[in-house]
Parts: C-alpha cells; sequence; structure tokens
C-alpha cells in the first residue's frame, strides 16, 4: 500500500510556493503603498540620529496594507541602523494578544532581555525596568501598537510610553499605532490624543485595479506560471473591491481557488474555482471581518445576535411576525447591559448610531426605517448572517 504522506505531498499542483499567496506573508514590494512608506520613513529616519521623533497613528480598514507597511519600513530601518551602528529596537506588539497594559509592557521587556522573565513583578516595576534600559543603553525604541483599539487601558499605556521621553537625555520611545477603525481616534481622552496622534496616515481601501496589480504579483510569487487565468484574476480582485477592498480577501480567494484546483486534479485556476472559492470563504472572510471590529461595535452587534435568538420579530398592524426584525431602541438598551456586564464604557446614543451605520456598511446587519404599524418613526435592524454562529465567535472575542 503506498504511503498515504507521498500520495497527498506528491501530487501535482498549480503552487510553486503556497505561503506565498497567503495574508501573512509580507512581499518586499508592496503596490500602492508607496507614499505611505516614504512618509513613515521619513519620520521615523530621525531615530538613526538619536532623535526624537513624532508619534505616529495609522489608520483604515481591514487589509489596506497597515500592518505590511509598518513590518516593512521597520525591516528596512533596522538593517539600515545595523549598518551604522545606530542604537534602535523595535517591538511589534498584537494588542489583541497583549490587550492590557501590564501585558504590553511585559512584551516590551521580553523583546529587551530575551533571556530574563519577568511575569509576576508588579507593573510598576516593569515600567521603570522599560525606561532603566533606554537610560543605560541610549537607545531608541520604536514601539508599534497593532490593533491599538484593542487595548483595555490604552490612555494609561500610551500616556506612561510618550511621558517617558521626559526622563531621557539621550534615546526615546516612539509610539507607532494601528486601528482598523477609522473613527478610533475620536474616541480617545485628549491627553492620549495630543500624546499619540503627532501624525496621523489614512490607507485607503484598494480599488480593483490596485487588486488586480497585486494579485498578479503574488501570482508570480506563489502559482506556477501559466496556472491562473487572468480571468480569475479580474474575477476575484472585483469580488474583493466589491465586498470591501480588502487585499486580504483577494488573496483568501486565490489560495482557496488554487486549493479546490488542486483537489480536482486541474492544472489551472480558473472563473469556476474562484466562484467555488467565494462560497467557501464567505464565512470565514465574514467571521475575520467580525474579530477585527472594536470591541464597542462587537458590543452592539452581540446584542443584535443575541435579540435575534430571543425575539419571534416584530408584529405589523395586520397582525404578521416580520421575523428577525427589531428596534433601533432595543438593542440599545440590550448593549448597554451587556457593556455594563462586562466592565465596559457604555457610550452615547449618537455613536451607537455610528456603530449601525458602520455595520451595516460592512453588510453584517440591515436596517430600514419604520413604516405604517410600528411605534413612532425608528430605526428596525436585521441581523445580515447566523446569529448563533456570530454569537459564539462575538463571546470568545470579547471575554
Amino acid at each position: 500500500m503506498a504511503n498515504v504522506f507521498e500520495q497527498i505531498l506528491e501530487k501535482e499542483t498549480v503552487f510553486k510556493d503556497r505561503n506565498l499567496i497567503t495574508p501573512h506573508y509580507t512581499p518586499r514590494e508592496l503596490p500602492f503603498r508607496e507614499a505611505q512608506i516614504k512618509e513613515i520613513s521619513e519620520i521615523l529616519s530621525g531615530l538613526i540620529n538619536s532623535l526624537k521623533v513624532n508619534n505616529l497613528f495609522l489608520y483604515g480598514k481591514t487589509g489596506t496594507g497597515k500592518t505590511s507597511t509598518v513590518r516593512h519600513v521597520i525591516s528596512d530601518l533596522l538593517d539600515y541602523a545595523n549598518k551604522k551602528d545606530s542604537k534602535i529596537n523595535a517591538i511589534y506588539i498584537n494588542c489583541r494578544n497583549h490587550s492590557t497594559k501590564y501585558r504590553a509592557l511585559l512584551k516590551c521587556l521580553k523583546e529587551l532581555y530575551p533571556n530574563e522573565n519577568f511575569l509576576g513583578f508588579s507593573a510598576g516595576f516593569v515600567h521603570e525596568k522599560l525606561i532603566d534600559y533606554i537610560k543605560e543603553n541610549k537607545n531608541s525604541v520604536a514601539v508599534v501598537l497593532d490593533e491599538i483599539d484593542k487595548l483595555k487601558e490604552l490612555d494609561d499605556l500610551v500616556y506612561a510610553l510618550t511621558r517617558a521621553n521626559d526622563e531621557f537625555e539621550k534615546g526615546s520611545i516612539s509610539v507607532i499605532g494601528i486601528s482598523n477603525n477609522l473613527m478610533f481616534k475620536d474616541r480617545l481622552d485628549p491627553r492620549t490624543k495630543s500624546s499619540l496622534c503627532e501624525k496621523e496616515i489614512v490607507f485607503s481601501p484598494y480599488n480593483a485595479e490596485e487588486l488586480k496589480e497585486i494579485l498578479i504579483q503574488r501570482v508570480k510569487l506563489a502559482f506556477k506560471e501559466n496556472t491562473v487565468s487572468d480571468s480569475a484574476i479580474n474575477l476575484a480582485s472585483a469580488i474583493a473591491a466589491k465586498e470591501s477592498g480588502d487585499a486580504r480577501t483577494a488573496l483568501m480567494l486565490l489560495l482557496r481557488a488554487g486549493e479546490i484546483s488542486d483537489k480536482k486534479e486541474k492544472k489551472t485556476v480558473s472563473e469556476e474555482e474562484i466562484f467555488e472559492a467565494k462560497k467557501s470563504v464567505e464565512e470565514e472572510i465574514i467571521f475575520s471581518m467580525i474579530s477585527t471590529l472594536p470591541s464597542q461595535e462587537q458590543l452592539v452587534l452581540l446584542s443584535i445576535a443575541e435579540l435575534s435568538l430571543k425575539k419571534t420579530g416584530i408584529t405589523n398592524l395586520s397582525g404578521e411576525q416580520e421575523k428577525g426584525l427589531m428596534f433601533s431602541g432595543e438593542v440599545y438598551e440590550k448593549y448597554q447591559k451587556l457593556a455594563k456586564n462586562l466592565g465596559e464604557n457604555v457610550v452615547s446614543t449618537r455613536w451607537y448610531r455610528q456603530y449601525i451605520s458602520e455595520l451595516e456598511m460592512y453588510g453584517l446587519i440591515h436596517t430600514t426605517n419604520s413604516g405604517p404599524g410600528q411605534r413612532g418613526q425608528t430605526r428596525l435592524i436585521k441581523l445580515g448572517f447566523d446569529a448563533e454562529k456570530i454569537k459564539n465567535v462575538l463571546e470568545k472575542e470579547l471575554n
């Protein structure tokens, strides 16, 4: 009997290197982000000469290249600093995994003192140890806070990091905050905003033509020559542009389409495989999008999901039940209860209405104005996807 792994791993494939089409790979060239690369590089270049540089705040929707751009610039910065014997450290922190001030500071120390363990020491000690490192080594430290809106003690951490610069004669801490939430900066404490937002850079969604060029670049890297048709690339870029302008969606479509072609034992990827991939990744894309939403928007969406599971709907004047519909006011009441239970701040109705608009823009919910038979003039809301699945995803994210 043939070895099962030999059958799987040695069969024909359309891929040259499958890893290079995944969203996690950062290519050497980043099309359509040259302006942002230049702007970030010009700001951070002062670190080479031990200058205190502006803090940066980068924001834009998921899949617009924020993290890849920062990683690209940091990589070049460290390479150049090494050639010039400049004392620079760069620390990347995913705030989804290090969501408190203490965990973020511990991550900093782990990078600066790789052979020591500070777990269990007080937050004050950890903070002072970070300051002592810079004083003793006279290093410039760039701290990248990716998904910064996931930090539970954001104001305290940013203020502590930025104000630490007052204690250094030589060396500094620079903060680079990255957020998917276009309005995140508007909810910052004024003290934090003045500390963090010294320079803001917006990453706009990619259009279909830009996504097409990105896919062409990745296809050359990841697929064997002449295995992916032009029409497949055009379709994947058009679907991603229509839904979100998200490069990750476009890449995921091509990745899954390639896997489908391999399963069919086909030697090419065509539009047919892209359409099949769309069906298989649609739910994955939606849940990926939900996981990147700011926590307040997640709370609003969880409120809608829970009410969808409990409510029978809304009865109109003719006595008919309109399943899945709920009043905007009752969603806000549910949101207030959930936020208080989880120890989160309760936002005003103005911000709540903005969250509803954003969730509708992402296609996660549908809204309509109430008509005859409903109480007054209000907004009616309906969830766009399976309530149980969304509830399960959000409960894991928020707890």
